[in-house]
């Protein structure tokens, strides 16, 4: 978990990930129709399935899902759809924030084509191996202001509204100011601030407004009580105001979404951000905020079995998945008893396989040496892993 300076934006920061399907409409299967007998063998969902028509918005909280359907209401797309759902579930702390990071795959239906969208926030200029040595550090921290990277959500958010949205940030970020102002606070969210209080309290103002019962048993607020953020709120409405100015200036959509960018990263509000992780002893500077930028990038795809299938770049780790399937395309899992013995350790010395390749080869794009990622994905290399298999044993090695 990275975090940031609860002044703006009121807590810590944690990584998610934001996907919305074809248009689709929530909607369940009628009730009363026959079923047939269960296999306790295999896994049982915990929600039914959800079926639809024109549209579909899930995310793993119900407000969030409620604020994607607004849009759809709207008469929004799914990329709407999906910057709603994420700046509303930036307001629940145990699932994102505004201080996290984010990453999507959005399918261009007129490109025909799979878009990558790349907001993960990056360690400040400041945070080198000789400064945490310095501070007695073997290793950079993993919780608070020093293990801190650049706000991505907020970025991520807003290139993606405005290249692929159809929307006003004012409409994608209604639902999020709303419950900002107040909602009654689910009781996962309550007990995950009242569990991880320790944390919270390295930050200078968070505990104003995570902790509303400081000095009690318990802190956090209790299940059902309304939850208030009014620095978060005061953010999401200035980056609104800053829209319709520009709007009202003559500015076109994009641009004038944009400009709410420019103030979130270069302005006042880049100001307040690291003023308040400056107080905490946190590295930003106004450089970090202004130098950090969305990439917009090709994913990485391949065929299982006649279905494409697209993941982020290895900075997300997701080619794992797509080397796991080259590699379980060879094996034919239909004739495998669901979840038997032979079915568990193909798909197991199949992952283990990739997660392997990803300890060894996988690192940051961005620095050298370069990763063989055309070879780690190449079919032939996934029959050669397939043949490597040793299917009398677990080889943990491997």
């Amino acid at each position: 978990m990275r975090s940031l300076p609860a002044r703006l934006f009121t807590t810590t920061a944690l990584v998610a990930s934001v996907f919305t399907s074809s248009p689709l409409h929530a909607q369940r299967a009628p009730s009363g129709q026959p079923v047939g007998p269960v296999d306790p063998r295999r896994s049982q969902t915990q929600k039914p399935p959800l079926h639809g028509k024109h549209w579909m918005a899930i995310t793993g909280k119900p407000l969030g899902a409620t604020a994607g359907a607004m849009m759809f209401q709207k008469g929004g797309n799914a990329v709407d759809a999906a910057a709603a759902m994420l700046a509303a579930t930036c307001t629940m702390w145990d699932t994102l924030h505004c201080g996290g990071e984010t990453q999507a795959l959005v399918y261009h239906p007129k490109l025909k084509k799979v878009i990558g969208i790349n907001a993960l926030g990056v360690a400040p200029t400041g945070a080198t191996a000789d400064y945490y040595r310095s501070k007695g550090y073997a290793n950079p921290p993993e919780f608070g202001p020093l293990a801190a990277v650049t706000p991505g959500t907020p970025g991520g958010l807003m290139v993606m509204l405005a290249e692929y949205g159809t929307l006003s940030l004012r409409d994608v970020l209604g639902p999020a100011i709303q419950m900002a102002d107040g909602f009654a606070i689910e009781a996962q969210l309550a007990n995950t601030i009242e569990r991880q209080k320790t944390w919270i309290k390295q930050w200078k103002y968070a505990p104003a407004i995570m902790l509303p019962h400081l000095g009690s048993e318990r802190e956090a607020p209790e299940p059902g009580e309304i939850f208030v953020q009014k620095d978060l709120a005061a953010t999401f409405r200035k980056l609104v105001a800053t829209e319709q100015a520009a709007l009202k200036a003559g500015k076109s959509r994009k641009q004038a979404i944009m400009a709410a960018y420019d103030r979130f990263y270069k302005g006042d509000i880049a100001a307040e951000l690291v003023r308040g992780m400056r107080e905490d002893g946190g590295l930003f500077t106004m450089a970090d905020l202004a130098n950090w930028k969305v990439k917009i990038e090709e994913p990485m795809c391949t065929n299982y079995k006649g279905i494409d299938v697209c993941k982020l770049q290895q900075w997300q780790q997701g080619p794992v998945m797509l080397q796991a399937l080259n590699i379980l395309e060879h094996a034919d899992l239909k004739a495998m008893e669901y979840n038997s013995p032979k079915y568990v350790h193909t798909v197991y010395q199949a992952m283990n396989l990739a997660f392997a390749d990803r300890d060894f080869y996988y690192g940051d794009p961005a620095f050298a040496p370069e990763e063989p990622m055309k070879g780690l994905l190449s079919k032939a290399y996934a029959k050669a892993r397939f043949n490597g298999i040793d299917w009398t044993k677990n080889d943990p090695s491997s």
